[in-house]
């Protein structure tokens, strides 16, 4: 498994696992980022800019902290 932050753009992934506290996995959830979701690494920004994701056909930015957290099994 390897972190969101680690999968190369353009791949696909299953999210494994997510790390972090009761306050990170509700945030994740509401945008729809849980465990056993089919999620796409569409970029990453430079110099530690945020992950552009897409998950259910929703394009969304996220933090890389929060990237860190969620692991995923690449497909």
């Amino acid at each position: 498994m390897i972190t969101l932050v680690e999968l190369k753009s353009g791949r696909y992934g299953i999210i494994q696992r997510i790390e972090g506290g009761h306050g990170l996995k509700k945030r994740l959830e509401v945008m729809n980022i849980r465990e056993g979701k089919k999620i796409i690494k569409k970029c990453s920004a430079p110099l530690h800019g945020p992950v552009v994701i897409e998950i259910d056909g929703c394009k969304m930015a996220i933090g890389r902290g929060m990237a860190k957290k969620v692991w995923v099994e690449e497909i």
